[in-house]
């Protein structure tokens, strides 16, 4: 009887043993490495506008002219795209966008509000309905009179925009505009371009979005 009360003892201490081992190494478990991020995922967390500019000079009338984007609305209708103009109302910290496009074969004002929120010039800040939905602007590059280049940043992606005073520019912005684009991953097949032709010269449907 000692014997088999010996045995038993025995048998529960190797066992508590063996769970406490295994325990301390589901608590000292190596954390996996994280995967590597895409020099494209890199150059999105870099991003930032260009130097000196100056929001004001942004105010008027803009053509948009091309998109870059893996937006999945643009994927699937971007065969389709319409004739767009924003124009921007500078005041103080905020800039107000009125963009004029079709939809549904309407004509459409679309206004929203693009704030000043950072001291960082060329920065601007769209609130979204959830916090998952803000979206940060950025002017990449712009010389004011002839073309610029924005960003949209939002949850990680992004969607870059060439605008033009005119329904066109000349071919080394477009070139340039595409090469960028190309270091954030949005290649050609992700490049919509925009017609210079039919644009809206009268609204009849307003979304008011500020």
């Amino acid at each position: 009887m000692i014997r088999f009360w010996l045995s038993l003892f025995f048998v529960l201490a190797w066992l508590g043993f063996w769970e406490l081992a295994e325990a301390r190494r589901a608590r000292f478990k190596p954390t996996p490495p994280k995967p590597k991020k895409s020099e494209a995922e890199q150059a999105i967390e870099k991003l930032a506008p260009g130097q000196n500019i100056n929001i004001d000079q942004m105010s008027g009338k803009w053509y948009l002219l091309t998109v870059a984007s893996r937006c999945k609305n643009l994927l699937e209708t971007g065969f389709k795209v319409e004739s767009t103009t924003a124009t921007w109302t500078v005041t103080g910290d905020k800039v107000s966008v009125s963009t004029v496009r079709k939809l549904n074969f309407e004509c459409w004002e679309i206004k929203q509000n693009y704030m000043r929120t950072t001291k960082t010039p060329g920065q601007l800040f769209l609130k979204g309905k959830r916090p998952a939905e803000n979206v940060d602007i950025m002017v990449l590059e712009t010389d004011y009179s002839s073309y610029a280049t924005l960003v949209f940043k939002r949850a990680g992606k992004i969607t870059m925009k060439l605008y033009g005073r005119s329904s066109e520019v000349p071919d080394n912005i477009v070139d340039k505009f595409e090469d960028r684009a190309k270091t954030f991953n949005l290649g050609l097949d992700v490049i919509f371009q925009y017609p210079d032709y039919g644009f809206c010269e009268s609204t009849e449907k307003v979304l008011d979005l500020t």
